[in-house]
């Protein structure tokens, strides 16, 4: 992802409303970037990168027209890059012996949650997932030495505030789960290659 100043993503219940939202965003500001579609379960999601004042700007224009339909929202001014990595799909191994997992009711929250995390403890983002598939939620996995994956998940923990729907640490993940997380995280995918 060609951003680094500032990210910010809306996530509407109605498709119609995201549209005109986005449209409104490109109007408004010089964004660098804007990436939107649909998400399970028919919820529309606009992300934007750019400078940070043009992005406040996008963001005031979309609020204007479609604030009633917002779902939930996140800004961040100074995202971390291995977040900007994972967002356009970037997985990554990462080395320790411990994983930790956060679950999220949506794609907005859990990316906030990964960049507390990231910002907060020496791990590694192995991948962020949103919404297609998971009905709507988000859920991510880091990785690294126990103490920092405590730290990450407790961070992100308390940044996801009320859209935390849980949260775990796993010291010493077995070898087989790892390979399963690092496959693929979709079930059927996992049994069609079985």
């Amino acid at each position: 992802m060609a951003f680094t100043a500032a990210i910010a993503l809306l996530e509407f219940g109605s498709i119609a409303a995201g549209i005109e939202a986005g449209d409104a965003m490109v109007k408004r500001a010089a964004l660098e970037v804007i990436r939107s579609g649909t998400v399970q379960p028919g919820r529309y999601l606009v992300l934007i990168g750019g400078q940070v004042g043009d992005i406040e700007e996008a963001l005031d224009a979309a609020l204007r027209v479609s604030s009633e339909h917002v779902v939930d929202r996140m800004f961040l001014p100074d995202p971390h890059p291995q977040l900007l990595e994972a967002l356009t799909g970037v997985r990554k191994v990462g080395e320790g012996e411990a994983l930790g997992v956060i679950e999220t009711s949506s794609v907005a929250t859990v990316i906030k949650a990964a960049d507390a995390g990231l910002k907060g403890a020496a791990v590694t983002l192995r991948e962020i997932f949103m919404a297609d598939g998971l009905g709507g939620k988000g859920y991510l996995l880091f990785r690294g030495p126990l103490v920092e994956v405590e730290a990450a998940v407790e961070l992100g923990a308390e940044r996801a505030g009320s859209n935390l729907i849980g949260s775990r640490v796993i010291a010493q993940l077995h070898d087989e789960m790892d390979e399963n997380l690092a496959a693929h995280g979709h079930f059927g995918v996992r049994v069609k290659g079985a």
